[in-house]
Parts: C-alpha cells; structure tokens; sequence
C-alpha cells in the first residue's frame, strides 16, 4: 500500500510568522496534534507539535520564545508514492507521531501513526466478527500449504495471516478467519501433528 492511499491531503498548515498561540488554537479546534510550516508555493518549511508548542506557550507570553524558535527544521518527510511500511518504520524509530508527505519540495499530505494504525486495523479485520487460530506450522516442505488446506477444509475462510519474525521452525502463524467454530479446525491441525498456541471463536 502506498502512502497516498491512506495520508490526509491538503492538510492544515501554519507559516512561521504566526504566534504559538495561533498555532495551539488551530490545532484545538481542529483536533490535531501536528502541523507543518509551509512557505511561499506551499513549500515545506518545517514541522511543529501540540507537546512543542505547550513547551514554549509560557515563555511566548514572557516575549523569549516565537513560533519560529519551536519548529522543526528540516523534519522527517516521505513521499506519496513509498511504501506504508517506510513510514510505519520512521515513525517507530523516531518516537513520532507523524510525518509530512512532501512531492517536488511541496507539502501534498500529512500521514500519523492513526492512519497506519487505522490501516493495520483494517487489515487485520479486527472491527469486524472474526475468529483466530495460532499455531507453529514448522519448517517441512509444503507445511504452510497444508495448513491451508486444513484450515479451509474444516470450515475456515481464512481473512489475513500474520507471521513472528523468528527462525522458521519457531515461527508464530496467526490465522485471523471469518467467524466459525475454531474447536473442529483446531482438532484437525492437532491430528496432522501441527502444535495450535491458540484457538478463539
């Protein structure tokens, strides 16, 4: 999934001549926790927070700190045709709650960490009636297939699977299915050997 598919376009903005105040009430009223600084043609000029701004709020009032003295020069950016997963990835490495999507040096969208987690959500189907089995398919030739076969066979319309990262005699396979009975899925995989960590209705 590309970025452009789940990143807010066109979203607010602020230049750096306004004050801290401005930039806290704009985000108060539109419920938002960043917003990038943009200049002349809409070019991204930085990026500020709600927990920046609350920093600098009293000392604005004091006359030692401007919005300008708050923004983050030179912030993360993707662009609207990388991959979710290279922003999933900045945003965990660098403690960021979002990331300005930029295209020639011009700001054309804002994605959060709500949004990828909105996504993987969807993915997952997890709003939607489901059932889960987990278990450790191994690492024999065709074992994964058969799984699947098992697991259809028995009644399991299997929604997505999710995989651990770990050595693939080890690995964890999450089965997320359409809703059903995971008592008679799970007895059959048990039958054929394979070891279920889980099974929920």
């Amino acid at each position: 999934m590309k970025i452009n598919a789940l990143m807010i376009p066109d979203p607010i903005t602020i230049t750096e001549n306004a004050s801290i105040q401005e930039a806290i009430e704009l985000m108060k009223v539109n419920s938002i926790r960043h917003l990038p600084v943009i200049g002349t043609g809409n070019r991204l000029k930085g990026f500020v927070t709600l927990a920046d701004l609350k920093q600098g709020f009293i000392p604005s009032m004091l006359g030692e700190v401007s919005l300008a003295d708050l923004i983050i020069r030179n912030p993360i950016v993707v662009r609207p045709d990388d991959d979710v997963e290279s922003a999933a990835r900045l945003i965990y490495k660098h403690k960021i709650g979002g990331i300005p999507v930029v295209k020639n040096d011009k700001l054309v969208g804002i994605i959060t960490e709500t949004d990828i987690l909105r996504a993987f959500i969807d993915m997952m189907g997890l709003l939607t009636a489901s059932s889960r089995i987990d278990l450790v398919v191994g690492d024999e030739p065709g074992a994964f297939r058969n799984v699947l076969q098992i697991i259809n066979d028995n009644g399991g319309d299997i929604i997505n699977v999710g995989i651990t990262g770990q050595e693939i005699s080890k690995r964890e396979y999450y089965f997320r299915l359409s809703a059903c009975n995971t008592a008679v899925i799970k007895k059959a995989l048990e039958k054929e050997g394979y070891k279920v960590l889980d099974a929920m209705d």
